[in-house]
């Protein structure tokens, strides 16, 4: 796109007044957005003229009526030429004139600055592409399902989607038993798990019951023993001594002897 160049001031004359500043005009009665062309409405003749130039800025030479009737002279307006200066913030001049224009604006015509546009709803996966919790009925309902209404399954020939929910079906039969194993698992243990409960609330409302007085009683409770005795736990005291030392002292020689006899012809072999 060619670049639009500011239109050349063909002449250095004014009007000789003095420079006009666009902070002293109402925002409206003048453009000088960045990318359009610079614009001002004559201050005399209240008609919109090209403000001309680059660095010196003047309002184009212009009449004061663009028709006139025939035989007529058209008459330079006296603000041709007019010294312009820019005297303000173009950019807070622009946000404020870009307000304007949106609340001026109509509500239906209003838009937002980005579109957004609701995307399409995906297409429906097919039954054989679901990931559902695979049970042995739910696999067998959606394989005769298939069946009924598919041309192509007859006998044992199965299409694509077909041959995925027979393999889906049979891999339903297999784990089956070991479905039920752990269902019956998970039930025993749900089971003991109440008795479990049942029990500790029969044992809390005991002790509740008896407020633990029973109990501390016979952990307290000390009783004599006599002297000789052990404890009940441990039975009667035990003797360490033979009853006959004579005939223990006679047995244990004879049993020396023996072993003694045992060893000569050993050594003597040798």
């Amino acid at each position: 796109m060619p670049r639009k160049r500011p239109g050349r001031v063909r002449t250095k004359n004014t009007n000789r007044r003095g420079p006009l500043l666009l902070s002293s005009m109402a925002p409206e009665d003048f453009n000088v957005r960045p990318d359009e062309m610079k614009s001002i409405a004559c201050p005399d003749c209240r008609t919109w003229r090209r403000i001309m130039g680059d660095k010196v800025l003047k309002i184009r030479e212009h009449c004061i009526f663009d028709k006139v009737a025939e035989g007529e002279k058209h008459v330079a307006c006296p603000g041709s030429d007019q010294l312009v200066v820019i005297d303000i913030d173009v950019r807070r001049w622009q946000s404020e004139q870009n307000r304007l224009l949106r609340n001026a604006m109509p509500q239906e015509n209003r838009r937002a600055a980005q579109q957004f546009y609701k995307p399409l709803p995906a297409p429906a996966a097919p039954v054989s592409r679901i990931r559902a919790e695979l049970t042995l009925e739910t696999a067998r309902q959606a394989y005769l399902a298939h069946r009924k209404g598919c041309l192509r399954c007859v006998g044992s020939q199965h299409c694509t989607d077909g041959g995925i929910l027979a393999r889906r079906f049979v891999l339903a039969l297999d784990r089956e038993p070991a479905r039920r194993e752990a269902r019956a698992e998970q039930e025993r243990q749900t089971r003991r798990t109440v008795r479990e409960q049942t029990a500790a609330a029969v044992r809390k409302e005991q002790w509740a019951k008896s407020g633990g007085k029973t109990v501390e009683a016979a952990n307290n409770r000390c009783a004599e023993r006599t002297q000789g005795t052990v404890s009940e736990f441990r039975g009667p005291q035990l003797p360490l001594a033979p009853q006959n030392v004579e005939a223990h002292d006679q047995r244990q020689a004879d049993l020396g002897k023996h072993y003694a006899a045992r060893k000569a012809p050993v050594a003597s072999a040798a």
